[in-house]
C-alpha cells in the first residue's frame, strides 16, 4: 500500500496532468468525444501501403469485413471495497487483458450479419480482496493469503445479431440477437448502457429485439425494444470454456444477480431548432438468480431535453419517477424487510450545463447536478431507491462502482441514494492529445443504506459522502493504437464510518486491427 508521501506525489502529479486540460466531451467525466466525420465533399484521406493492406485484409470481400482489438489495463485501487484501511486486502491491483475478434456478413442488401467474440483473463498482482479470484477462506480464514496470479475466464459470443435496414421498403430498422444498446447523451447513457454489469467493462451486451422508426417528416425517431437478460452466461449461448464456479457463487459467474425482462419504448425529436426532446416508458421485470438478486417489476416514466442556448451553451436535462414493486432479499437495515415486496416510488434527475470556447485549445467548462433517491428506512412498506436499470456502468466514476457494493448488497454500479454537485474542464493542447479534470461533492440523501453488506462501516448519522476528484489524459498515437492514464480520489465524508482515503489509478493501451 503507497505510503502518504506516495500518495500526495500521486495526487498531485494527476492533478497538474487534470489542470493542464481536458477532453471535450457531454458527459460528467474526461472521455473522448464522439469521432467527427469528415468534411462533406472531401476527399478521403491517401493510405500509406501498410494501412492500405490492413484495410484490404479487413475486407476481403464486398460483402464481409472482420476487425480485432485488445485492451490491457492495469487497475489499482485502494479502499474503494473495503471502505477503511484496516481490512487487510484493501489495496488491490489486477491486469486485465480484454480481446475481442468481430465479423460482419452483407448476404444481401440492407441485410448484415454480426458477431463478436470477447474474453477478459486477469492477473492479479496483489493478493485480492474482491472479485472471483479472492481466496474461498476469506480474510482471517484458515489460510487468508489470498488469491494471487492468473485468473484465466471463459471466452463469449458478446455480439451475434442480424441486421435489416429499410426493412419493407420503409425508414425501419430491426436488429434481432445480442447486440450493445445505449439511450441518451453519448457517455452519459443513464438507464440503458450495459446489460452485463457483473463482468465490468468486459461485455455490455443486452438480449434484444428492436426497432427503429425514422419518422423524417416529423423529425421523430422512435424505438421499440424487447429484451431478456440471463444471469448466467452460458444460458443462452454456450460459452467458450466453462464459467466455473466463483468464490461468491458456487453456480458460477454471473452477468447480473437475476434474470431480466424488459420492454422499453423512447421517442426522440428534433422540430425546435437545436432542441432535442426525448421522452420514454421502461418497463424491467427481474426475477432472482443469485442469491442477492432482486424480484421486481419496475416502471420507468422519464424526458430529456437538450440542446444549445446560445451559441457558447449547450445543456441537458432528465428526470425520471419510477413505480411498481420489489422483493430485495438484502434490505435488512433497520429493520429486516428482506422478504417482502415492496412498493416503489423512486425518481431521479441528470442535469448538465456546458460552456463552450471554441478556442484552438477547444476548452470547455460543466456543470453537473445528479440526483438518485435512496430508501427511506423509516418507510419499511415502501422503497424509494432509485433504480438505474441497465445503467450500472463508471458513467461518472470508476472508483465509485466499487464502492457502491458494500451499500448495494453487493451490486457493482447500483447507483443510487445520492447527490452530486460538480465542476470540470476539458481542453486539447495539442492535436490527439486531450485531459480533463473534475470536482464533484457528493452527498446522501439517507443517511442509513438500507442494503449495506456491513452496516458498520457507516456512521448512520451522516449526510456527506465526500470530496471527488477526477484527472483523465488520453492521447492517440495512431488509428491503431491508444492510451489513456486515469486517476480518480474520494476524501470520504461523515456518511462513512471510517474517513479512509480512496483511490483509482489506471493506465490504458488500446490496440485495433
Amino acid at each position: 500500500m503507497p505510503s502518504s508521501s506516495l500518495r500526495h506525489v500521486i495526487v498531485l502529479c494527476s492533478l497538474a496532468a487534470g489542470i493542464v486540460a481536458g477532453q471535450a466531451q457531454s458527459a460528467s467525466v474526461g472521455l473522448p468525444v464522439p469521432p467527427k466525420a469528415p468534411p462533406a465533399g472531401a476527399p478521403p484521406p491517401q493510405l500509406s501501403p501498410t494501412e492500405q493492406w490492413i484495410k484490404n485484409a479487413k475486407a476481403p470481400a464486398s460483402w464481409f469485413s472482420w476487425g480485432a482489438d485488445l485492451r490491457i489495463r492495469d487497475e489499482y485501487y485502494d479502499n474503494i471495497v473495503s471502505l477503511t484501511d484496516n481490512a487487510r486486502w484493501s489495496a488491490q491491483n489486477v491486469i486485465r487483458f480484454r480481446g475481442r475478434v468481430w465479423a460482419s456478413a452483407t448476404p444481401a442488401e440492407g441485410v448484415s450479419l454480426n458477431a463478436r467474440v470477447a474474453a477478459e483473463p486477469r492477473e492479479w498482482t496483489r493478493p485480492a480482496f474482491t472479485g472471483n479470484y479472492r481466496h474461498p477462506n476469506g480474510p482471517g480464514g484458515a489460510d487468508d493469503t489470498g488469491g494471487q496470479g492468473m485468473e484465466w475466464r471463459y471466452g463469449i459470443i458478446d455480439s451475434l445479431n442480424l441486421k435489416w435496414t429499410n426493412a419493407f421498403g420503409a425508414p425501419l430498422s430491426l436488429t434481432l440477437g445480442r447486440q450493445d444498446m445505449m439511450f441518451g447523451d453519448y457517455w452519459n447513457w443513464w438507464l440503458v448502457a450495459d446489460g452485463t454489469p457483473g463482468d465490468g467493462s468486459w461485455t455490455y451486451f443486452l438480449d434484444s429485439a428492436r426497432a427503429t422508426l425514422d419518422a423524417k417528416e416529423i423529425k421523430t425517431k422512435f424505438d421499440l425494444v424487447y429484451l431478456y437478460q440471463n444471469a448466467r452466461p452460458d444460458a443462452w449461448l454456450p460459452t467458450l470454456d466453462d464459467p466455473g464456479p466463483s468464490i461468491d457463487n458456487a453456480a458460477g459467474y454471473g452477468l447480473t444477480e437475476q434474470n431480466e425482462q424488459g420492454v422499453i419504448l423512447y421517442a426522440s425529436n428534433k422540430s425546435l431548432n437545436n432542441t432535442t426532446i426525448d421522452g420514454y416508458f421502461i418497463y424491467k421485470g427481474d426475477d432472482k438468480e443469485f442469491a442477492n438478486g432482486d424480484d421486481a417489476d419496475i416502471y420507468t416514466f422519464g424526458a430529456k431535453i437538450a440542446g444549445a442556448l446560445a451559441e457558447h451553451w449547450s445543456y441537458s436535462l432528465e428526470g425520471a419517477y419510477q413505480l411498481g414493486n420489489k422483493k430485495d432479499p438484502t434490505v435488512k437495515t433497520p429493520v429486516d424487510v428482506s422478504g417482502k415486496r415492496r412498493d416503489i416510488n423512486a425518481y431521479g434527475g441528470n442535469a448538465r450545463l456546458s460552456y463552450l470556447f471554441k478556442d484552438p485549445l477547444n476548452n470547455q467548462a460543466h456543470l453537473v447536478y445528479e440526483y438518485l433517491s435512496g430508501d427511506d428506512p423509516d418507510t419499511q412498506g415502501d422503497d424509494e431507491m432509485f433504480d438505474v436499470l441497465w445503467g450500472r456502468w463508471p458513467r461518472f466514476s470508476e472508483l465509485y462502482i466499487y464502492s457502491y457494493a458494500a451499500e448495494t448488497s453487493g451490486k457493482v454500479a447500483q447507483a443510487n441514494n445520492i447527490q452530486r454537485i460538480g465542476a470540470g474542464w476539458t481542453m486539447s493542447p495539442a492535436k490527439d492529445l486531450h485531459l480533463g479534470a473534475y470536482y464533484n461533492a457528493w452527498f446522501a440523501p439517507q443517511e442509513t443504506p438500507t442494503r449495506a453488506l456491513d452496516s458498520t462501516l457507516f456512521s448512520k448519522n451522516g449526510d456527506f459522502r465526500g470530496h471527488f476528484l477526477q484527472s483523465v489524459l488520453t492521447y492517440t498515437i495512431s488509428r491503431h493504437v491508444k492510451a489513456h492514464l486515469w486517476a480518480e480520489f474520494v476524501w470520504p465524508g461523515d456518511y462513512y464510518a471510517s474517513r479512509d482515503f480512496m483511490m483509482f489509478l489506471r493506465p490504458e493501451i488500446y490496440l485495433t486491427f
